[in-house]
């Protein structure tokens, strides 16, 4: 029974632990949950001018820019540093524990895809021949890729239509406003229309896009391996 008694203590210990962690939990003013399922949980990080986020952690996560952003990090051993990225740009960072603090007079938005640990496989690599990167390479390009995702820049001139391809599962997050019809082998159509900012999950799929409004359209593709 006193094993037992220990066990439980420390099992909750350990999540009491991770929640006191959690930016989610510690300032829900600044972050919310949009997406949670096993392969990921997607936050939206949201500060004005001059606010400060407390320390919290984070596992392994790639961020999405919305906004320029201009920060300090503070670091549990009391190391500072700055971070300036541009709006529309992406990052990969292991996971860490920080404290962060907007310099900027400017409000701040960013998406924030966590990866969770032990998170099961994903689908794998596409076949090359339905690969966008290599098929339709002068629109979708690679910002960068490691053991666990692969980051993809989706630009959509007007009217322009992209070639039958492939993803894995993949969090797409809309850098303008959309407006596409997407097509599928099977012949359905879907109407696709979204504002910036908008995040959505995709399950594995197969599909044509086409860009039905006059406009530049661009959107980030975090494909999961």
């Amino acid at each position: 029974m006193k094993r037992l008694a220990m066990a439980t203590m420390i099992g909750l210990l350990a999540v009491c632990g991770a929640l006191a962690q959690d930016p989610v939990q510690l300032a829900p003013e600044h972050y919310k949950v949009l997406i949670d399922n096993a392969q990921v949980r997607v936050l939206r990080a949201t500060r004005n001018g001059h606010e400060k986020a407390p320390m919290h952690s984070h596992p392994d996560y790639v961020t999405i820019y919305l906004t320029g952003l201009n920060q300090k990090i503070t670091l549990p051993d009391g190391t500072v540093q700055e971070v300036h990225r541009k709006a529309g740009t992406t990052s990969f960072s292991k996971a860490l524990t920080h404290a962060e603090d907007n310099i900027s007079d400017d409000p701040l938005e960013v998406i924030v895809v966590e990866l969770k640990p032990n998170a099961p496989h994903g689908t794998g690599p596409v076949a090359p021949e339905l690969d966008p990167a290599k098929i339709d390479a002068k629109y979708h390009t690679v910002d960068f890729e490691n053991d666990r995702v692969r980051v993809l820049r989706t630009v959509l001139e007007p009217h322009i239509k992209s070639p039958m391809h492939s993803h894995p599962g993949y969090v797409v997050v809309y850098l303008t406003n959309l407006h596409t019809k997407m097509s599928f082998p099977d012949g359905t159509v879907n109407d696709n229309k979204r504002k910036k900012g908008d995040v959505a999950w995709r399950d594995a799929l197969k599909h044509t896009t086409e860009n039905v409004e006059d406009g530049h359209a661009e959107e980030i593709q975090v494909e999961f391996k």
